[in-house]
């Protein structure tokens, strides 16, 4: 069982077993990962740029076109490469900062945790606001509070400049406010934006069937009207450029009721405690157990496990390291290798750390692999496509011609590598006891170096985590 239990420890907690990890792991699998629960957080150790000096280069580039050419507003096309060519080099960066951590680390269990997070508090860099945040929202809103209380990050999260801006919340104006009279005297009329309240309700706290009605939507809208970022001219200038600003005028005033409780009004305050108070809700805590158990034990957890985790979650008040540790130790997340099938991410991960591949550098040049390979195969990063993140069940990602190109994929990296790994050695080394006899028969026949390789990254172990 101790092969088992080494195997799932780093194949399904982890991104994939490096040729000596299973050894190192044991028989104290379960031990193995509590320990990383005891820290230090999974910080990134690069210098990279922060998301408030990234907002304010693009407040200064655009301010110094507008004076330069004179038009008091830009094109959209101006406006967009101002964002292009700030961001995305941004955006490359914290995209190989995170490869990087993912394929290196020997704790990669907090990693997975950290994407499993980023996932659920999904930006989308589809929309070109966000192309060079979402990386700073993972790294400065998500890693600090992955071993903490689930209220700070949610929190962290909701007052990030990157979550404010993909869901519109910088300008929602509560129709009451200072700000909506001001305009109304100028035949104006401002109003209430109601995306990001709905998706903390949706899918950041209670869920989609958590019991809240559309006038809790509007409500929670209305309470975190006043949400923005600092910087801005004129009439919008306040705070510090690029940070979290609350604009009081912007604020919807007086008391508001959200799912029967009535919150005070005192500014920033009445967000804070709403959102506190949703992330100790009970919906909130099934619904986290629920993506936490399809995440990491089965696309359909058994209700055991997931009484389990709810009942962890609510007894230390939202503390994660519990929640991880009843995971850990539930009998259910051990009891069924290979039952989840692998995103395009983890099918990456694992083949760069099971074939001790280089990481990716900027240009791909004198690389096995390059950043283009989590496009080609459908998972580009930080690009869910919208606020409920990348899906999580098989059928999802089985498909036959998701599978085409990752046999594609597995033929490229088999035939670039050749004889310079063993397959047999490297199946035995990173599978354990999930590998079969059969699959180990197929590569021990295979005609070549090259072909033994593509047939264990195409393989059902390697396939599945």
């Amino acid at each position: 069982m101790s092969a088992y239990e080494a195997a799932i420890a780093a194949n399904r907690f982890g991104f994939g077993a490096r040729p000596g990890d299973l050894a190192r792991i044991g028989s104290h699998a379960r031990e193995a990962l509590k320990q990383q629960l005891r820290g230090p957080a999974p910080l990134l150790p690069e210098a990279l740029e922060a998301s408030h000096t990234l907002l304010a280069r693009v407040q200064d580039a655009r301010t110094a076109r507008r004076e330069a050419g004179g038009d008091a507003q830009p094109s959209a096309l101006a406006n967009a490469k101002v964002l292009r060519d700030i961001y995305r080099p941004a955006y490359v960066a914290d995209v190989q900062a995170r490869v990087r951590a993912a394929i290196t680390r020997e704790a990669d269990f907090l990693e997975r945790l950290v994407h499993f997070w980023s996932n659920h508090f999904a930006v989308s860099v589809d929309k070109p606001a966000v192309l060079g945040l979402a990386g700073a929202m993972e790294r400065e809103a998500i890693r600090p509070h992955v071993l903490g209380n689930f209220a700070d990050m949610l929190l962290a999260v909701e007052q990030h400049p990157a979550m404010l801006l993909y869901l519109d919340n910088a300008r929602s104006i509560g129709p009451d406010s200072a700000a909506a009279r001001v305009a109304a005297t100028r035949g104006r009329q401002l109003g209430l934006n109601e995306n990001l309240g709905r998706e903390i309700l949706e899918l950041h706290t209670l869920g989609v069937n958590g019991g809240y009605t559309q006038q809790d939507v509007q409500s929670l809208a209305a309470i975190i009207t006043g949400w923005s970022l600092g910087g801005g001219a004129g009439r919008l200038r306040g705070g510090e450029p690029g940070k979290f600003h609350f604009r009081e005028a912007f604020h919807q005033p007086g008391a508001k009721l959200l799912l029967g409780r009535r919150y005070a009004d005192d500014g920033v305050g009445q967000g804070r405690a709403a959102l506190r108070d949703l992330a100790l809700h009970p919906r909130t805590a099934a619904h986290l157990a629920r993506k936490l158990a399809c995440h990491f034990v089965a696309d359909d957890p058994p209700s055991s496990l997931l009484a389990r985790l709810e009942r962890a979650y609510l007894d230390s008040r939202g503390d994660l390291a519990a929640l991880y540790g009843a995971l850990i130790d539930s009998r259910e997340a051990w009891q069924q290798p290979l039952a989840k099938f692998k995103t395009p991410t983890d099918y990456l991960y694992s083949a760069y750390r099971a074939l001790q591949l280089a990481a990716p550098d900027p240009s791909g040049s004198g690389r096995v692999l390059d950043l283009r390979a989590f496009e080609l195969l459908g998972q580009r990063p930080f690009q869910p496509g919208s606020p409920a993140g990348w899906p999580d069940r098989s059928a999802d990602w089985d498909g036959s011609a998701a599978l085409l190109k990752r046999l594609e994929w597995a033929q490229e990296v088999g035939q670039r590598l050749g004889s310079r790994r063993d397959a047999v050695q490297v199946a035995d080394a990173v599978l354990g006891g999930t590998l079969t006899g059969a699959t180990r028969t197929g590569l021990s026949r295979a005609q070549d170096g090259a072909q033994a390789l593509t047939l264990l990254l195409a393989s059902p172990e390697f396939m599945r985590r």
